[in-house]
């Protein structure tokens, strides 16, 4: 009970990094141990499973597929992203400063935890980090494309992004983001309970999750260490996407009037700053960024002793 109980709380962690644009679901997997496990689950749902359950060989399938491990993880993964979508509008809304600050000391605090992972540092390794972090700082400069709600396009949002959630250092809602379509899905769609939306959505996402995770097993038994290495890289360049200190960009018409949409200023880009005084916000997101730092190291080091 105490093990199930730990991975619907690894999934709740995982759930909640995925709602956060630039934090990532994959480097939580990675920093509490079961993101392998994840992928050869995932992969695992193949012709000989189907083969397994129309047999009528319930229990060599569940074992096979490690069934009721990935049950628990994407039922808290699911709960967290229900349940945390709301509080998170909120957050962003009335509490941008801290709730960044946070997720900062988490990302910035996981470039080193996953990067000592990496058994043998060598060339390629040290090649692939630096493309990975380059990856990710090109990505962070993309100016987010306009919302579409059509179909298709929702399902490629849900495959690409789905793609992204489980790389660690890269975010499936940044992803969204960038598309153009994050309020539209992590937002208003959950909050709103909008199936117009949500079903297309996840069926890219279903689509997406069992391609990828097949290539990404293959990837991390041949090349480990250069996996983990561009990984850490993505890690490391998507640190200043989560700035606590940045000011939102809104489209203007030509008269220079924010244009809305949905009643809402359509954010096109974040302008990021250095604060120039210690205010009492910038102490508290400070103690913030540590107690992000914190949190990363409690966790690596249950993880540890669980070892």
């Amino acid at each position: 009970m105490k093990e199930q109980i730990g991975l619907v709380l690894k999934g709740i962690a995982m759930g909640t990094a995925n709602v956060i644009p630039g934090v990532s679901g994959g480097t939580i997997a990675l920093i509490t141990g079961i993101f392998e496990r994840l992928i050869n689950s995932l992969k695992s749902f193949n012709l000989k499973a189907l083969r397994l359950l129309f047999q009528g060989k319930v229990k060599e399938f569940l074992q096979y597929t490690d069934f009721w491990f990935l049950t628990l993880v994407l039922a808290g993964v699911l709960v967290a992203v229900v349940t945390l979508a709301r509080l998170f509008d909120f957050l962003f809304t009335h509490y941008p400063v801290y709730i960044w600050a946070y997720f900062f000391g988490l990302v910035l605090a996981s470039v080193y935890f996953v990067g000592k992972t990496v058994e043998r540092w060598n060339i390629p390794v040290i090649i692939t980090l630096i493309i990975g972090a380059a990856i990710a700082v090109v990505v962070t400069f993309l100016n987010p494309a306009a919302g579409n709600d059509g179909v298709l396009y929702v399902m490629l949002c849900g495959a690409i992004a789905v793609c992204s959630m489980i790389l660690p250092g890269l975010s499936g809602s940044f992803v969204l983001f960038i598309m153009g379509n994050y309020k539209l899905v992590a937002i208003d769609a959950i909050n709103d309970r909008d199936l117009r939306i949500l079903i297309p959505f996840f069926i890219g996402a279903g689509i997406g999750l069992l391609a990828f995770s097949h290539l990404l097993s293959w990837i991390l038994k041949k090349f480990r260490d250069e996996t983990i290495s561009l990984l850490t890289g993505f890690i490391l360049g998507s640190v200043s996407i989560l700035w606590p200190w940045q000011h939102k960009i809104h489209l203007l018409d030509p008269a220079g009037n924010e244009i809305l949409k949905n009643g809402q200023p359509v954010v096109i880009d974040y302008q990021r700053y250095i604060p120039e005084a210690f205010t009492l916000e910038t102490v508290i997101a400070i103690g913030l960024i540590l107690v992000g730092i914190l949190s990363i190291w409690a966790v690596e080091r249950t993880a540890e002793k669980k070892s």
